[in-house]
């Protein structure tokens, strides 16, 4: 019982509700690890120590006096440091924001409070989401706990590094191009981006765009789903929320593989490094020694990187080009770079990328008519030099912006569907290397149990540096 930051959170919400353990005993645990290695990984940047415990007293006594609890009852929880939490800070990853303190819970950090999560704290980020690598001018950087001079991803960054290091058992984040994708490979957790609508965002500039997402990540598939039953469901506010709750995910079925049509690309047509390509060539392999049916085909996304790039554009533009105007110096090169971007471009560009959009929605569509999940490498790269700010070339070829190396992900975002990374494989060196599942649009649950599937015959386990 002294490690149970160790255990899943789907373990640890049984023992809590039969009384074998209490909240408190969780929390103490957890706390404990995280004063042992986060000092070293920087993944956890504010602690709220005596207003966890105070929840963890409070989900106590619920428990005493027979009250309904939630699927999330007294497990410990660190928000993103982009959510907004009630009397705890929350910096953006920004100077502008360093000491902000809201007043108000942004909605995912609202449905996990209700559903009986314990916030312990917030996790790093870059400013502002911008980019997959988790740095910034207020906390500094954030280590991969594999390899302490290597980057964890991001913009969920901290989140993944929290959970691969059993600090915590449940994390939320967020994702545009794969910010939940990309650190979970990094990472060596699991991460889902949901469908548009799954999980709405509030409070939200663009509450009728799925660009960005909230979503969660976890150490299982069964943790993830136990958490999409709390944040999942419609939001009135969120135009494009979808009607079905959460409670869809409280049951995930059983996969029968046999027959299952996979579609496979080692690469959706761009640049990998040999380490990433070669670590996941047995994959189409194993998913047929499964019974899945598996081809090499992908759908058409010829010209996913131009929509994604003026739809992100335009999203930063409505979300930070009022502190571009005011605080120009203030913010990071690459906050600068999309708001001047979509500056540059014209509307009827816009236009011609939302058609081009709905096009591509539903080119989509019909590949999984035929189709029932892609599969792919979440990352072209391996985590990279904590050092850089950004991967220049994958595989001998130059990147033009900082969201190119990370198009295996930003090139899904855009087909509105499900998307999973899933640990597959360890570079060498040692690093982790993610798989990447598609699901049908709006096929969430089903992605989850695929995802399930897998996890139950690839489980790549290996020692991180806090633990050697």
């Amino acid at each position: 019982m002294t490690e149970l930051f160790r255990r899943s959170a789907a373990d640890l919400a049984c023992m809590i509700r039969a009384r074998e353990i209490s909240a408190r005993e969780l929390l103490d645990s957890c706390l404990a690890r995280i004063d042992a290695v986060n000092p070293d990984l920087n993944a956890i940047v504010t602690l709220v120590p005596e207003i966890a415990h105070e929840r963890a007293v409070a989900a106590d006594q619920a428990i005493a006096d027979g009250d309904a609890l939630g699927p999330l009852h007294g497990l410990p929880v660190a928000h993103k440091d982009l959510e907004l939490t009630a009397g705890i800070r929350t910096t953006m990853g920004s100077p502008l924001f360093a000491e902000f303190v809201p007043e108000e819970d942004g909605l995912i950090a609202q449905r996990m409070r209700a559903a009986g999560a314990v916030v312990v704290g917030k996790t790093n980020t870059p400013e502002f989401g911008a980019g997959s690598h988790t740095f910034n001018e207020v906390f500094g950087r954030t280590m991969n706990p594999y390899d302490l001079s290597r980057t964890c991803g991001g913009s969920s960054g901290g989140a993944a590094v929290a959970l691969a290091a059993d600090m915590i058992p449940i994390a939320d984040g967020s994702d545009m191009g794969g910010s939940l994708r990309n650190p979970a490979a990094f990472c060596n957790v699991v991460g889902l981006r949901p469908s548009y609508g799954r999980v709405p965002s509030w409070p939200n500039r663009t509450p009728w765009s799925g660009l960005g997402t909230s979503g969660v990540l976890a150490r299982t598939v069964d943790d993830l789903a136990l958490q999409m039953q709390a944040v999942a469901g419609p939001d009135v506010r969120v135009p494009i929320s979808l009607p079905e709750p959460g409670s869809v995910f409280a049951t995930l079925d059983d996969v029968d593989p046999s027959g299952l049509r996979v579609a496979w690309t080692p690469d959706l047509g761009l640049p990998i490094e040999a380490e990433v390509r070669d670590a996941l060539t047995f994959v189409p392999g194993h998913l047929a020694s499964l019974g899945c049916r598996v081809e090499e085909t992908m759908p058409d996304l010829h010209d996913a990187r131009e929509i994604f790039q003026t739809l992100r554009a335009w999203h930063f533009e409505i979300s930070t080009g009022d502190l571009y105007d005011t605080d120009y110096d203030r913010i990071k090169d690459t906050v600068r770079w999309n708001v001047e971007e979509a500056r540059r471009r014209m509307m009827h560009e816009h236009g011609r990328a939302t058609v081009a959009h709905a096009a591509l929605i539903e080119r989509v569509r019909s590949f999984f008519d035929h189709h029932d999940v892609l599969a792919l490498p979440t990352t072209q790269v391996a985590p990279f030099d904590i050092a850089l700010d950004w991967p220049r070339t994958v595989d001998g070829v130059e990147m033009e912006s900082y969201i190119d190396w990370m198009r295996v992900c930003s090139d899904i975002t855009v087909t509105g569907c499900p998307a999973i990374s899933m640990p597959a494989a360890f570079t060498p060196d040692g690093l982790p290397v993610g798989v990447q599942f598609v699901g049908r649009p709006r096929g969430d649950v089903e992605l989850l149990s695929f995802a399930r599937l897998w996890e139950r015959s690839v489980r790549p386990t290996r020692t991180t540096v806090v633990d050697s």
